[in-house]
């Protein structure tokens, strides 16, 4: 990719060559949220110290200490596609980024295979645009939800909410929009970085997907997002 190209020319050459701008949109787990508590607060918790962001930002730094990686978090808690398309000139373009990290599929899936055109054409606007502006794309596929209801789940309104991701997972609904993006990527040229087919392996070969997630829903713990960390720099620097 050339944005590994653009790091490789400023680490030789710190003194002419430009450091990186990535940008980052998506929703709240883009954004930094870790959901809410377990017991029936339903407002939302941030801490964007720990988001998949600044954990790749903190490997960049270790691996490149001479490369100033300049950081656009343009992730909204709820957002969807179709939300990130109308903010992309405002949240995105203005800050002229190398590289743009798009991740949607979590909320958007939850309009069953109804809205799945919906969730297309806004991907499909998101890539343009960035395309016309000659930045870079990387479209990385968001982590799985729970596959269970956490007995640790005290409200009966996150039980319910629990109840419909899982079954969305159980039953390929996650996994229809995640294909059909992946589809489209190969339409446009885009560079996929598949961690939700990692969250499904490990699924696969016994991990406890519920307890992955901060909320025991649909938000990854802090040490989760070190997986999207590591997976996208893989992807940026063709490991």
């Amino acid at each position: 990719m050339r944005i590994a190209e653009k790091i490789a020319r400023r680490a030789k050459d710190n003194w002419n060559e430009p450091g990186v701008t990535i940008a980052f949109l998506g929703d709240s787990v883009t954004q930094g949220c870790f959901g809410s508590t377990l017991t029936g607060d339903h407002s939302p918790f941030f801490d964007k110290d720990h988001a998949y962001h600044a954990d790749l930002a903190h490997l960049f730094a270790v691996l490149y200490p001479g490369v100033p990686v300049n950081i656009i978090n343009a992730g909204v808690s709820g957002g969807n596609a179709q939300h990130g398309l109308e903010r992309l000139e405002r949240d995105v373009l203005s800050h002229n980024p190398d590289l743009t990290v798009v991740c949607f599929g979590l909320n958007d899936s939850g309009g069953g295979e109804e809205k799945l055109p919906v969730y297309l054409d806004a991907l499909e606007g998101i890539f343009t645009k960035l395309k016309a502006a000659d930045c870079e794309i990387i479209f990385m596929t968001p982590n799985m939800m729970c596959t269970d209801v956490s007995p640790l789940l005290l409200d009966e309104h996150l039980k319910k909410v629990a109840e419909g991701c899982a079954k969305r997972e159980l039953d390929g609904g996650m996994a229809l929009y995640l294909d059909a993006a992946k589809d489209l990527c190969a339409k446009h040229g885009v560079t996929v970085c598949d961690c939700y087919a990692r969250w499904r392996r490990l699924y696969e070969t016994g991990a406890n997907i519920t307890e992955l997630l901060s909320n025991k829903i649909n938000h990854p713990t802090r040490e989760m997002n070190w997986l999207f960390a590591i997976s996208l720099a893989e992807t940026m620097l063709g490991m």
